[in-house]
């Protein structure tokens, strides 16, 4: 299975006293990129949290929003925390004897920092597990929904690989015919201009111009590339840089095919190529 750099995935826990959801959100991208969005109860877990998700997805911008939301609760009692307000009152005071033009710890200040009030709800420590573990779930249906979309992905590339195939399957056997005619052509324009000229002449000059406009080797290399490109879309993982790399070796091919071309055929063969294996390249940026 190949799996796509786009995905979404969400999950919500409840605990005494709120609600916690954590969100996973991704795009394409070159490197794996991780931003982070906590509350700052959480920020203590951030590394955790990101090794998680670096253990699940190596490619593509992620984003993890993580939310706690408080629940309207006469339950829950809120209890002042003599010590931290001791604490803070003798940090303040040092401060002053310092800067004595700074003022002073007001009570909204105090009551605002963390530890100073304690409630009933959900310890830190126990908090943090639980985000851990709903982050471990989300990831799960996270990577499914990115296999769901890299299974489309894929169909997509299947499709236009066979696209591809058909044509380097309809114009190999016109290739005998195609150089036929242009010998043909090239022997009236060589009669036209120096008159009479030997059959060991003209075939002289189309044996060294043949070499030049020969595509055998261009659709062998074609049709190698299109069944690597199929093992790999079989084999799965992370193949995205790999399909990436081909299609420049096919991009490569098919503009040697276009600039050999002696007929429309091959002409309008290698143009047909070039557009499919762009259709190709613009899908495989989202893959993994």
């Amino acid at each position: 299975m190949i799996l796509s750099m786009t995905g979404f995935a969400s999950a919500t826990r409840d605990f005494p006293g709120g609600l916690l959801s954590i969100e996973l959100r991704a795009v394409n991208h070159r490197y794996l990129d991780v931003q982070m969005r906590l509350p700052e109860e959480l920020r203590v877990i951030e590394a955790q949290l990101r090794e998680l998700i670096a253990g699940r997805v190596t490619r593509g911008k992620v984003e993890c929003r993580v939310g706690i939301s408080q629940n309207d609760n006469d339950n829950q009692q809120l209890e002042l925390n003599p010590d931290m307000v001791q604490r803070l009152l003798a940090i303040s005071n040092q401060v002053k004897t310092i800067a004595p033009q700074m003022r002073e710890l007001g009570m909204g200040e105090l009551l605002r920092w963390p530890g100073v009030l304690k409630s009933n709800s959900l310890p830190p420590e126990v908090l943090q597990q639980l985000c851990l573990d709903g982050l471990k779930v989300v990831l799960e249906d996270f990577r499914a929904t990115r296999g769901r979309e890299g299974e489309k992905l894929a169909q997509v590339l299947r499709d236009r690989l066979e696209s591809m195939a058909q044509i380097i399957s309809d114009i190999k056997p016109r290739l005998p015919l195609i150089l036929d005619a242009y010998r043909a052509k090239l022997s009236a324009r060589l009669q036209e201009a120096l008159g009479n000229v030997d059959d060991d002449r003209i075939k002289q000059e189309f044996a060294l111009f043949a070499q030049k406009i020969d595509v055998d080797e261009e659709l062998e290399r074609l049709s190698t590339h299109l069944g690597e490109i199929r093992r790999i879309l079989k084999t799965g993982g992370q193949v995205g840089k790999r399909l990436d790399f081909l299609m420049q070796e096919l991009n490569r091919e098919a503009n040697t095919l276009g600039s050999k071309s002696v007929a429309t055929e091959t002409t309008q063969a290698s143009v047909e190529l070039k557009v499919l294996i762009e259709q190709m390249r613009e899908q495989i940026q989202n893959v993994e």
